[in-house]
């Protein structure tokens, strides 16, 4: 199957409009995710981040088409390189999944097979999107394990998943990602279960790679510290919906909406050593259990009664930039949190408990 490239009016490889996402259940049909709106362009990396339950990796497999359908409804508009794919037959998507885009999963070990080799799995990526016959795809996965830097790529293809430390995994899972020379990548946190220096090494390589190939980069992650090292652009989001976006530098260093505020404030930082960590109480609710109005106001320090009864859009404040929030423009003019009994007038949460200080060793 012939793809288009992404070059010259359409840089955009992938662009996303009014993506709604539902699940049929026992109890009725349930929305998960609500008019999510992004684009990822030529050799980009859009980080789409937010607490666990937020809808992102749900919003990254409809993109791919990889929700059953006997229970999702996907609703509103995917378009890769202009086509769009919602709407499409499994046979179609079938070619698209591993060849015009391909995914990254969070565990390596669950996602690859474990009674074939590293090798063989490469090289089925190769022979399913004809890159070549088994004979070539097996010598041509060789070298995309060298690609990613795993040492003694040869033993390495002829060994099985379980034979290879996580690190190696999620090196092959690149591999194999790159194989189909895909147009986008959907990286699903993918450096999870890893430590922290081998974080930073699959970070590097992936970002390296695919701004060397110029493929589009759609990272899902809960990790700021993963954002700030490898985006050009984030998009938070907070129960099914973006609640803010921009350039990463920008939105890390002066987020706008009360969300990443506090999500920017819980990173652990030399700066803020011996103050406590700062914590965002309670948890993202259910989608069978959203608030009214402001999904976020039941935890927010900024809440009024208003945030209770009215939701707000997602607009545009320039640079790039879009905030979900009625106070968006007072705290950005450095508006306060409010009072407790003005948040519990507008059924919001306490102020985040911080740790206690430690106390003064006893003479």
């Amino acid at each position: 199957m012939s793809r288009a490239k992404a070059t010259g009016r359409n840089k955009n490889v992938v662009e996303v409009t009014n993506l709604n996402v539902s699940f049929r259940t026992a109890t009725g049909v349930i929305k998960v995710v609500e008019n999510v709106s992004f684009s990822v362009a030529k050799g980009e990396c859009l980080a789409v981040v937010g607490e666990s339950g937020s809808g992102k990796s749900v919003s990254a497999l409809a993109t791919i088409g990889l929700l059953a359908k006997n229970q999702a409804i996907v609703e509103g508009s995917v378009k890769f390189l202009g086509e769009e794919l919602l709407g499409k037959p499994e046979s179609y998507m079938r070619k698209i999944r591993g060849g015009g885009i391909s995914m990254i999963f969070q565990e390596p070990l669950s996602a690859l097979n474990p009674v074939t080799t590293i090798g063989e799995q490469i090289a089925e990526v190769l022979v399913a999107h004809d890159r070549g016959n088994w004979k070539t795809a097996n010598a041509k996965a060789i070298e995309y394990l060298e690609q990613v830097e795993i040492a003694q790529p040869a033993r390495r293809a002829k060994q099985y998943p379980h034979e290879l430390s996580g690190g190696m995994r999620q090196r092959a899972m690149i591999a194999m990602a790159l194989a189909g020379e895909p147009e986008l990548i959907i990286a699903d946190e993918p450096t999870t279960a890893l430590d922290v220096t081998i974080q930073a090494q699959v970070l590097d390589l992936l970002r390296r790679t695919t701004r060397e190939r110029g493929t589009a980069l759609l990272l899902i992650t809960h990790d700021l510290g993963v954002v700030a090292e490898t985006a050009d652009r984030v998009a938070v989001m907070y129960a099914g919906q973006i609640v803010e976006e921009g350039p990463a530098a920008t939105l890390l260093r002066k987020p706008a909406s009360p969300y990443a505020i506090d999500l920017v404030s819980s990173i652990p930082s030399y700066e803020r050593r011996g103050k406590g960590l700062s914590t965002i109480s309670g948890n993202v609710p259910s989608p069978a259990h959203f608030p009214t109005g402001c999904r976020f106001h039941p935890r927010c320090r900024f809440a009024v009664a208003a945030c209770a009864k009215t939701m707000p859009q997602l607009e545009s404040t320039g640079g790039g930039r879009a905030v979900r929030c009625l106070r968006a423009d007072e705290i950005a003019r450095g508006a306060r949190p409010t009072s407790t009994a003005k948040r519990a007038a507008a059924g919001g949460a306490k102020r985040p408990v911080k740790a206690p200080a430690k106390r003064k060793a006893a003479r």
